[in-house]
């Protein structure tokens, strides 16, 4: 048998739904995890150990012919230490280097000539005061290393409020940031997201670009293709996805997160970018002739990409959180009997509140059924996290 082992370093729930497509490829998946009942253990082979640990990497590379990632957190020199013993890493560190640190990432987008909001490094207080004054106020204000779902972010409004940011800067030390990430405040009218695959040899697939509501600084609703979104700055934006992928010399799936802004350049600003399967692109998983984890495997083999032609109109990805309903099994049959074209989909994570731990995909065959399709994934996604009486009240509630 010649089918290779794909070794993913992280076992949450991106491992866990690259799962199902490995078996459908007919490749072996294991997963490194970082404790016994994280989501992807109880969906794939795994071995528990500290991904911070060089020789537990590289006890775990041996066993496997490639190894990608399930999040952007193994240190750097860790990865540079695995690329020189020979481990094929998709993607490798100097392309990782830029999804895990901000400042590089801005620097890199200046460099390929795409569209930034104005930034600047700041290492003190005095630092921020300056570039707020000179930017003009509010500012945004970032650890460039380890932030998510709204994590790491703060905004200053002011001079004065800039002044209580000295905790922040405790973190810039030798040991910690050599500086953080000061952004102009995007006047952007909503987050869009564009995202491509690209192989070692340089095949790309770019997706429709997708519009995503955050909540709280996490993902929520996840239109696909972006509703209204304008051809021109369309294609612009994917152009921008494959600029990125190509120029840093990413390989896998590459998640390019935007600010639109209409009338201001082509149309949108960079915001972030993720080296790896994204929220925003599980919409693919139903609506997508390819959906984005087959996609990934394929990408990081070398193998040829599949089409991302959308199999619908629109498709509606909603993620469900951690609400009062504890035991979620128990609310499927309501919220399939009452949403039979919803795809749910489970993260094998228990409930905490706020925590995302699934999400819905509903498919819209016709432009107009856009909002019926909406409806439906928020619906069934609302029985889930809260239980059939907790829907059932709300509704009631709504109603009086």
């Amino acid at each position: 048998m010649s089918f290779p082992v794909i070794g993913v370093i992280g076992g949450g729930q991106l491992a866990r739904m690259m799962a199902p497509a490995a078996t459908a490829l007919g490749v072996r998946l294991e997963v490194l995890a970082e404790g016994p009942d994280v989501s992807a253990t109880t969906a794939a082979r795994h071995s528990v150990g500290d991904y911070r640990d060089l020789q537990t990497l590289r006890d775990f590379a041996a066993g496997v012919d490639v190894v990608t990632f399930d999040h952007e957190h193994v240190p750097a020199g860790h990865l540079e230490a695995l690329l020189a013993a020979g481990v094929n890493l998709q993607p490798g560190p100097a392309a990782l280097r830029y999804a895990q640190d901000k400042l590089l990432m801005r620097a890199a987008c200046d460099r390929l000539g795409l569209p930034n909001p104005a930034w600047s490094a700041v290492a003190t207080v005095a630092e921020l005061i300056g570039f707020g004054d000179r930017q003009g106020w509010p500012v945004v204000l970032k650890t460039p290393r380890g932030g998510y779902d709204g994590k790491g972010v703060r905004v200053v409004r002011s001079a004065s409020e800039a002044e209580s940011c000295g905790d922040w800067f405790e973190l810039v030390s030798p040991t910690g940031f050599e500086a953080l990430l000061a952004e102009e405040m995007v006047d952007f009218s909503r987050e869009l997201s564009a995202q491509v695959a690209r192989t070692p040899s340089g095949r790309t697939a770019p997706y429709p670009v997708v519009e995503s509501i955050q909540t709280d600084g996490v993902c929520d609703v996840v239109t696909a293709p972006a509703p209204g979104l304008d051809a021109g700055t369309a294609q612009a934006a994917q152009e921008a996805a494959v600029a990125l992928a190509e120029g840093l010399g990413v390989t896998g799936m590459l998640a390019v997160e935007l600010f639109e802004t209409p009338g201001i350049g082509p149309g949108f600003m960079v915001n972030e970018l993720a080296m790896r399967p994204h929220n925003s692109g599980h919409w693919s998983m139903d609506g997508a002739v390819t959906g984005q984890f087959e996609q990934h495997l394929r990408a990081v083999l070398d193998l040829p990409l599949g089409s991302t032609e959308p199999l619908g109109a629109f498709t509606v990805m909603k993620n469900y959180l951690g609400g009062a309903n504890q035991d979620l099994y128990s609310a499927f049959p309501a919220a399939m009997a009452a949403h039979p074209e919803a795809k749910i989909h489970a993260y094998g994570k228990s409930v905490r509140p706020g925590r995302k731990i699934g999400h819905v995909n509903v498919t819209a065959a016709r432009p107009e059924d856009l909002g019926a399709a909406r409806r439906a994934a928020e619906g069934a996604a609302e029985i889930i996290s809260e239980g059939p009486e907790g829907h059932q009240d709300q509704g009631q509630q709504e109603q009086s």
